[in-house]
């Protein structure tokens, strides 16, 4: 079992990072709230997670053990898969998951992507008691970006296809909330559509 891998990171988008170390690039699934965490650094330790399937093994990173822990509890709720898992950790930080989850928050649950009432009722019902312990911990802020707009709009649209929507309704969703507030971070512009679409 891999604990984590610090070294330099050569690329990140939204969703996904390359962190090479010792000469070997690792490509790891990320959610938006670990793409703000080290959006603009130049090397990092990622916390790391891997999923081992018969068509493929898949590395899973997190900024902290914090969101691994919740990673793990939710995929341990029967219909909540690593890529559901990880849709619900960019929607929601960690700490506004364990509120969610410590206050019964159906409608917060099923605001994300892919969560229908039974799903976000069973996950509820399911870690309600797991996350106790965790409630009260805070987690890192967002970064600020510089980047124009008209590339936060295309980072933003892939990464949201990525991450399964149309292409045409993330486009339109990614104009309407820059379009709004143009100054906006390419992780803001994604959260803001995950709402959305």
């Amino acid at each position: 079992m891999i604990e984590y891998i610090k070294g330099e990171i050569i690329e990140l988008t939204p969703t996904r990072m390359i962190l090479e170390c010792a000469g070997i690039g690792y490509e790891l699934n990320i959610s938006l709230n670990t793409y703000t965490f080290f959006n603009g650094k130049q090397t990092g330790k990622i916390y790391v997670y891997e999923v081992i399937r018969e068509d493929a093994h898949l590395l899973f990173g997190f900024a902290e053990k914090l969101e691994r822990e919740l990673f793990l509890l939710l995929t341990s709720v029967s219909g909540v898969g690593p890529n559901t898992a990880r849709m619900i950790l960019s929607s929601l930080s960690s700490s506004d998951l364990i509120r969610v989850i410590a206050d019964k928050d159906e409608t917060a649950l099923t605001a994300v992507k892919g969560i229908g009432l039974k799903t976000a009722q069973r996950i509820l019902v399911d870690l309600k008691s797991k996350v106790k312990s965790m409630e009260g911990v805070a987690t890192s802020k967002g970064v600020s970006s510089s980047i124009p707009s008209s590339a936060i709009a295309e980072e933003a649209v892939a990464a949201l296809v990525m991450l399964g929507f149309q292409k045409a309704a993330s486009q339109k969703a990614v104009h309407v909330i820059l379009k709004g507030s143009p100054t906006l971070a390419v992780e803001q512009v994604i959260k803001t559509a995950l709402r959305m679409l």
